[in-house]
């Protein structure tokens, strides 16, 4: 199943209006708190724009589910879900970096089939699945090469509550072995859409949840690029980018497919 234009054009405007309504919030003044761990943060920006896409979302996709980072779990009676994260890139939104988002995916099943990642601070917007060919504010990104990790630079993530067990750790480090170098800049999405538009090479990242992995999966897709599950050290690993890329990460950290 492939999104229809209406549900692209709902899904651009709804990142579009929760980004902008972070971004006036944070000018404002936020104070944070910890959810899991002291890099992983939650503010009232992230409650309020989630709030505002699920009032959004009600209106106009009554049917449909909805489920988002900071809570929402609303089940539809469509077959289709709405996965929203606000905020994405928590950390860097509150301390003044610039690479975060707010992003969202549409799911029919246990397909995805649209994702919209929307970058307040440079006015930037992704849309594309595996149907809807990937888009940079409204312009077809290049379709992605073929290459092998070797060449590429590739972005991740380790979280802190994993640094003590040594075989996450050992499989991480076998997959950075292999790259050309390496990036960890704090936002899922963030890095999956530069990966769709070529300006990162490839991305993996452990134990990695629904609203950080579905909107950068459909844009990878929609830009010709491959995405996989695997399991090693333990946990599961979602990798994106060129075909040849993605077979050899999966291989350095242990291929169990998912």
């Amino acid at each position: 199943m492939t999104a229809g234009l209406d549900d692209a054009a709902l899904a651009a405007d709804l990142v579009r209006e929760a980004g902008a309504l972070a971004l006036k919030m944070r000018q404002d003044g936020l104070t944070a708190d910890h959810k899991t761990s002291v890099s992983d943060l939650v503010t009232a920006a992230d409650h309020a724009a989630e709030e505002l896409v699920l009032t959004r979302l009600r209106a106009a996709r009554p049917a449909d589910g909805v489920l988002g980072e900071e809570g929402t779990d609303q089940v539809g009676s469509s077959g289709r879900t709405w996965v929203v994260d606000p905020v994405d890139g928590t950390y860097n939104f509150f301390h003044g970096l610039t690479w975060w988002c707010s992003a969202l995916a549409l799911t029919a099943g246990d397909q995805v089939v649209l994702g919209a990642v929307y970058h307040p601070h440079d006015d930037v917007l992704w849309l594309g699945g595996p149907g809807l060919p990937t888009t940079r504010n409204g312009v077809p990104v290049a379709v992605i090469d073929d290459q092998p990790v070797a060449g590429l630079s590739a972005a991740s993530y380790l979280h802190p509550p994993y640094f003590s067990r040594p075989e996450v750790v050992g499989a991480w480090s076998r997959a950075v072995r292999g790259t050309a170098a390496m990036r960890m800049l704090g936002s899922g999405s963030m890095d999956l859409a530069a990966v769709a538009d070529g300006r990162l090479g490839v991305w993996f990242q452990h134990s990695v949840p629904a609203w950080d992995w579905l909107p950068g999966q459909a844009l990878v897709e929609g830009a010709g690029g491959c995405t996989r599950r695997t399991t090693a050290g333990g946990v599961v690993w979602s990798v994106a980018g060129p075909p040849t890329a993605v077979d050899e990460v999966v291989a350095a950290l242990g291929d169990a497919p998912v």
